[in-house]
């Protein structure tokens, strides 16, 4: 059921079992015991006070020295206190490579269960991980809370070759927003705990050495990191404690979905460990080294490995109703955008309609629209979009059911409980905050049956074919369920899997709020980023998801930052990103351009009628360069996500290699005063011989300087972007070059696929048309065809690249056969499900 996750969890389990057969087992006795080195790390146990340590190439001290642990019917129990310890070295092979490990067994503790922790190290690849396991050799069951990967000790917590001041930290975070995401320089942070969830990078303005510590699996624990700062009389800030926990999702709920809950709905998490039965935590990844954007890179594409990622959609664009009409979306306007996108838009590419909340009668009850919004309900408004020849989407939030819904109404058996049996209240819909929202189980039969239910009447009766799945981080509690000794990462996995066999392969599924790590093998999208609005400080306090998060576009998921908002269009009763006047034009810009540089989704969130009455804002939704790079797909790269200059507040400039030839350079004022940047050649990855052609993307008629060589972007205004197309004009633009797949034989009325990919990636292939000479047509890479009469027949395929040079192809296929009039009764067959 959870694809891709068990591989690797065998592994471990497997090697830790394998280890202790191998001869050269070493006992503890105050001698350092072997080590483990690659080309950037190496990593030693230190067997006298139960600890290990990670070095890095080019630091003369570990980056850190830390023992591991695990809290045992509420009292924690760490390495250090075990009287004995036994390490042993292997090699092994998983989904991401081959490797050496070193497994240390602490053991000897009177009543308390042995704990292994597994260190490895790839060959080929600049990373390690850890992962502890608790073997309860105690005879009796244990209470389990969480198991701990790293605790750091010493002097200096973290050591990154510069002064500990200088570190600048990256927390990711629960969701998109849980806690709010954002990069804190060490020496300005508030004294407390700085918490990342699933991953940290800590970046030494000084030395450019930086350290990744993230999660590779999240299928039944949350990692969460624990960075305390603080702040001493008379010293400089210091990083005071730093811990990496395995553990349930209430730490971080309790903030959140469960900030107003009574006690007894936070259940803290506490799983049930039998005599002789182990616990694994989730395994952490860690990288050191001088080059960020390559830890985070490798991270990624470990991801894409381990969890077999759906990442190979083409980029969704298209329109959706929340920000253009919020919860009051109705029929009529509906359908109004709807007939303006099909005449407006569908040509460029806008191919998605998608109605956002505010169609449903309750959360937790979306077959049953809302009447007073659709008296017609929703499968007309499906018919109607197909009509029009767009694609239909709509929003969930699955594991939620409001006090309206049927579930509550008829099955509050069907839900997450607490200890007395009362289900777990985690916050309030509706105005006012009027309808209380509880916890879908989806582990009771029953609630899996209506989750199946519900999804396939949205795919097959409404014509669905792109879901949003939102609160998954509100819902994502522990709690009491059906499945006992259930985490509720797990759970969620488990309903996730479900939808996705509703729905079927072809149906997209983008997870909106949600753990960030949990849905990947499951869906195809995620949001990377808190809500968008109506607003300049809404796209500022955006950027950070989208700049950090960049490395998760086509390795976790298509990265989804949300809608931008271009029309002059202004909420009076909209508190949530909204200012109190219509965004300007260059407000628009910004917003738009976010989109374009995240590589992901693109979707327009405004009322679109209102752009016919603005040509300015309208011709930023047709830009034929920012439509480019939404349909090439590739995320752009924060050049300065860690190395930002404190005036300018966070990340501002990105940069998009469309080509060898084509390059995209974004550069954002977050500021509140206009801001000077230069750059040189070798600054944008751009070889120092050739010649240079640049021009600002979004106004032709604002000037590009690159006097000597260096691109001088010299005092942009305040709240503003440029995005500037720079040409090697010493290269020639070229077609993409294509291979295919292409019958040269066909039977009548029997379907023949046709496919084609593009051979490198410079320069990249960005549509696919193609003609199969019977006057029918079919756009994507792969397409179907049946022929209804035998002849000869030229299929013609047109590949757009990004240098707007079309690959042209052309191939004869000879088709045989007639189409058989009479029916065959007794070869008839039921049709059934799949």
């Amino acid at each position: 059921m959870i694809r891709g996750f068990v591989c690797l969890q065998k592994v471990f389990i497997l090697m830790l079992g394998l280890l202790f057969a191998l001869s050269g087992a070493i006992s503890g006795d105050g001698q350092q015991a072997p080590g483990l080195e690659n080309s950037q790390l190496s990593v030693s146990a230190r067997l006298h006070d139960g600890s290990y340590a990670i070095r890095a190439k080019g630091l003369a001290q570990p980056v850190l020295e830390a023992r591991v642990g695990a809290e045992i019917d509420g009292a924690w129990v760490r390495s250090s206190d075990y009287p004995m310890q036994q390490v042993a070295e292997s090699t092994f092979k998983d989904d991401l490579g081959e490797g050496r490990a070193l497994a240390i067994t602490f053991s000897g503790l009177h009543g308390k269960p042995d704990l292994v922790c597994a260190l490895r190290l790839y060959n080929q690849h600049p990373y390690g991980a850890i992962q502890v396991t608790l073997r309860n050799t105690t005879g009796k069951s244990l209470k389990v809370e969480a198991l701990r990967n790293l605790e750091a000790i010493g002097s200096v917590l973290v050591n990154l070759g510069g002064s500990p001041a200088a570190d600048r930290i990256l927390s990711d975070s629960f969701s998109e927003d849980r806690p709010v995401m954002q990069i804190l320089d060490l020496a300005k942070a508030p004294e407390g705990v700085h918490r990342g969830v699933g991953s940290q990078l800590i970046y030494n303005q000084e030395s450019g050495m930086s350290l990744l510590l993230a999660a590779l699996i999240s299928n039944r624990l949350l990692s969460i990191l624990r960075l305390r700062v603080e702040n001493p009389t008379g010293g400089e800030p210091r990083i005071a404690s730093y811990v990496a926990d395995s553990t349930g999702t209430t730490e971080i709920e309790i903030g959140e979905s469960l900030k107003t809950s009574p006690p007894d709905d936070r259940v803290e998490l506490s799983l049930t460990v039998a005599p002789g039965k182990e616990l694994t935590s989730e395994p952490l990844m860690f990288a050191a080294g001088n080059d960020y954007h390559a830890q985070l890179e490798a991270y990624g594409e470990a991801i894409k490995v381990l969890h077999h990622a759906r990442v190979t959609s083409n980029n969704p664009m298209g329109w959706w109703s929340w920000t253009a009409f919020y919860g009051g979306i109705k029929e009529a306007p509906t359908l109004t955008n709807l007939s303006w996108q099909a005449r407006n838009l569908r040509g460029l590419g806008f191919q998605y309609f998608f109605i956002d909340e505010g169609y449903q009668y309750a959360r937790g009850e979306y077959t049953t629209p809302n009447a007073t919004h659709f008296p017609h309900g929703m499968r007309a408004i499906g018919k109607q979009v197909c009509k029009q020849g767009l694609t239909f989407g709509v929003w969930t939030a699955p594991f939620e059911v409001t006090d309206r819904a049927w579930v509550y109404e008829h099955h509050r058996d069907w839900l997450v409980h607490n200890k007395r049996g009362k289900p777990i209240r985690i916050g309030f819909a509706g105005p006012e905050s009027s309808e209380p929202i509880y916890i879908l189980d989806a582990t009771h039969p029953g609630a899996q049956a209506y989750l199946r239910q519900t999804y396939e009447t949205l795919s097959r009766d409404w014509g669905v074919r792109l879901i949003k799945m939102d609160f998954m981080d509100d819902t994502a509690v522990e709690g009491v369920r059906y499945r006992s000794n259930t985490t509720a990462l797990e759970a969620q996995r488990i309903g996730l899997q479900i939808i996705r066999e509703a729905v079927g392969e072809d149906v997209l599924l983008d997870k909106d709020g949600s753990p960030m790590l949990n849905p990947v093998g499951i869906v195809d999208i995620g949001r990377i980023s808190v809500d968008t609005g109506h607003a300049f400080f809404a796209s500022r306090d955006v950027n950070t998801g989208i700049a950090a998060r960049y490395y998760m576009h086509r390795n976790f998921f298509l990265d989804d930052p949300d809608a931008f908002t271009v029309a002059a269009q202004h909420f009076t009763g909209q508190r949530w990103h909204t200012a109190k006047e219509p965004i300007s034009l260059a407000d628009a810009e910004v917003s738009i351009a976010l989109a374009a540089v995240s590589g992901g989704m693109y979707e327009i969130g405004d009322d679109m009628p209102l752009l016919s009455a603005e040509p300015e804002r309208l011709a930023l939704v047709k830009n034929p360069d920012l439509i480019q790079m939404a349909k090439l797909g590739r995320a752009s790269v924060p050049l300065d996500l860690m190395t930002y200059q404190a005036e300018d507040t966070m990340p501002t400039v990105y940069l998009l290699k469309e080509d060898r030839r084509q390059t995209v350079v974004t550069v954002f004022n977050w500021s509140d005063a206009a801001r000077s940047h230069t750059f040189s050649l070798a600054d944008l990855k751009l070889p120092a011989e050739g010649g240079y052609h640049a021009s600002d993307m979004l106004e032709e008629s604002r000037p590009v300087d690159m006097a000597g060589g260096h691109l001088t972007l010299d005092a942009q205004p305040a709240h503003s972007v440029r995005m500037i197309k720079i040409i090697n004009t010493a290269m020639q633009p070229a077609p993409p070059v294509i291979a295919w797949d292409v019958p040269a034989a066909a039977e009548v009325g029997v379907p023949v696929k046709f496919s084609a990919s593009g051979k490198t990636d410079d320069p990249p292939a960005i549509a696919y048309h193609w003609e199969f000479g019977d006057g029918t047509a079919e756009d994507g890479p792969r397409a179907t065809h049946a022929y209804t009469e035998a002849g000869s027949y030229t299929v013609q395929l047109n590949v757009e690249g990004v240098d707007g040079v079309p690959a042209q192809h052309s191939f004869p296929v000879t088709v045989t056969g007639i189409l058989k009039w009479e029916s065959d009764l007794p070869k008839n067959r039921r049709f059934t499900e799949k």
